[in-house]
């Protein structure tokens, strides 16, 4: 279905990949991991022909559907209906466009020509699915957690997670012989998660996917690849594990423990030789054998493995939080809809300096829109809000809508934050964002890497109140745990989108905010189950 032949990527003066081999065949189910900026969504975005590489072929047998990390709608497309746009996945669109319009002709002018031209068009439309494929579309919709009202709407209405959904529903309505999938799972609560792998479990073409979902990972594939960058400066190269990814861990971790004996002992090897080499340097006596020992060096260097750098693993400090007024914010009767019944109603709360509360709700309850209200990004149909002394809000946008993607990391941070350049790269540097990378286009990042540089604005920002909406999307278990970590020490106030059930207990909220409904409760464990349901 999949063959990848001497595959070379780059970016820029790096090369994420080089020589890359392997093939993914009927029933295969293939992880691509790797840490973040690794170059897995670079891969991925090459193999399914969106950017051109180096060197190398790709060869499909059959169609191919492509999610990417952040789905765009084309121009044109964002005023139809969600449905509609799902059954685009087959072509049903414009077929559907096509029979009407020989309809009308047909009306206008019964000749035998139109007659034929309407039953060609009819026959085309039953060959694809006919008038049955709308409800296929929307059982599948169903099971991604979309309601039916929704299918409805034109795109433009729908959420982020909302249109990424609709997005991940045509790919799979249009019943691609390769699946290509980068985070599927992401904006997906526990049900649609779990339909998702059940669809996967049973698909029956090739499936490639990226994805931090270690559920997916351990239940959904057979096999996993993993790009190998030991370090930012090194080449990627592919190396396989059969099985689930619990076994490629334990297999992982016995591969780079060899490789750290084997580099330590080179490097124990090289700096003997060149003890020989500075001790025989000297003497002319002694020039042709440390002539010698330089080349066994050069040979040594020549074959050393790279181990990786378990140092890599995030330590970020968010910076000591300006001083505010005890109340942080007041929020009274707001209610927000887009044309049709309110998405919420009547949403009312206090937060306390230090305070954090938790937003909880199924998709679509408008937990999103109440962080964007609150950000200043849109506007509340009705009620108020009230910001306490010296308030400084910070928003993390879950789409990343607050990255200029035309623009470097170093720019995007001077729009963020008045810091220096020094200061700047220094804390994109804090979040593995180092060196040449600050003078990159964000738009050419990963998924994760673009998480943290929205974080490394809000750090730079200076904010006293964080308003996350899934900070964790994208992003890798170690950097998870880094940031995970450096929340839980700040001591400013929050509120918080999540459906990671181990981010949301490592912040500790005191409360949480029931959506639609607005009701506010006291944080407890009972909670706890129903995070990856929200």
């Amino acid at each position: 279905m999949l063959t990848v032949t001497n595959l070379r990527v780059e970016t820029g003066p790096t090369v994420l990949v080089d020589n890359a081999n392997f093939a993914v065949r009927a029933k295969d189910k293939v992880g691509l991991v790797g840490r973040n900026g690794a170059g897995k969504t670079s891969l991925l975005t090459t193999i399914a022909g969106l950017r051109e590489a180096k060197s190398g072929t790709i060869k499909f047998e059959g169609g191919v559907g492509y999610l990417p990390q952040d789905p765009k709608v084309d121009e044109g497309a964002e005023q139809r209906q969600a449905v509609t746009h799902i059954l685009s996945g087959r072509g049903l669109d414009e077929s559907m466009v096509r029979i009407e319009k020989l309809r009308i002709a047909l009306e206008e002018d019964a000749s035998d020509r139109n007659i034929n031209r309407y039953s060609r068009a009819l026959d085309d439309f039953e060959l694809k699915g006919g008038y049955a494929a709308e409800s296929e579309a929307r059982k599948i919709a169903a099971g991604l957690g979309l309601k039916a009202d929704r299918l409805d709407l034109p795109l433009t209405v729908l959420s982020g997670g909302e249109r990424r959904r609709v997005e991940l529903s045509r790919i799979l309505f249009a019943g691609s012989d390769v699946l290509l999938l980068d985070e599927p799972t992401n904006h997906l609560d526990l049900d649609a998660k779990e339909w998702l792998l059940q669809y996967l479990r049973e698909y029956r073409g090739a499936l490639l996917v990226i994805s931090h979902d270690l559920e997916l990972l351990d239940e959904a594939i057979t096999r996993v690849i993993h790009l190998d960058r030991a370090f930012e400066t090194s080449v990627g190269e592919i190396v396989e594990y059969k099985g689930t990814y619990t076994q490629y861990i334990t297999a992982r971790a016995a591969d780079e423990e060899r490789q750290l004996k084997v580099a330590t002992l080179q490097q124990r090897e090289i700096d003997r030789l060149q003890t020989l080499v500075n001790r025989f340097g000297a003497k002319a006596s002694k020039a042709s054998m440390a002539h010698s020992l330089e080349k066994r060096i050069a040979r040594i260097e020549g074959d050393k493995v790279e181990a990786n750098d378990k140092s890599r693993a995030l330590q970020v400090t968010f910076p000591t939080p300006p001083h505010s007024g005890k109340v942080t914010v007041e929020i009274k009767g707001l209610t927000k809809s887009y044309g049709g019944p309110p998405i919420f109603k009547d949403v009312s709360f206090d937060l306390g300096r230090g305070d954090r509360i938790f937003v909880m709700g199924l998709n679509g309850a408008g937990k999103t829109s109440l962080l964007r209200i609150l950000a200043g990004q849109t506007q509340s149909d009705a009620g108020d809000i009230r910001w306490g002394h010296d308030v400084c809000p910070g928003y993390y946008a879950q789409e990343h809508e607050t990255l200029d993607g035309d623009k470097s990391l170093l720019d995007n941070m001077r729009e963020m934050a008045s810091l220096t350049d020094t200061e700047s790269r220094g804390l994109l540097g804090m979040f593995g964002l180092s060196g040449d990378k600050a003078f990159q286009d964000a738009g050419s990042l990963s998924g994760g890497e673009k998480t943290k540089l929205a974080l490394a604005q809000l750090v730079g920002g200076r904010h006293n109140l964080l308003l996350l909406d899934e900070p964790t999307n994208n992003l890798d278990p170690s950097s998870r745990t880094g940031i995970a970590n450096a929340l839980k020490r700040w001591p400013g106030s929050m509120i918080l989108v999540s459906h990671d059930p181990e981010f949301v207990t490592a912040l500790q909220p005191q409360k949480v905010l029931l959506m639609p409904e607005g009701q506010l409760d006291y944080w407890n464990d009972e909670y706890l189950e129903l995070v990856s349901m929200s």
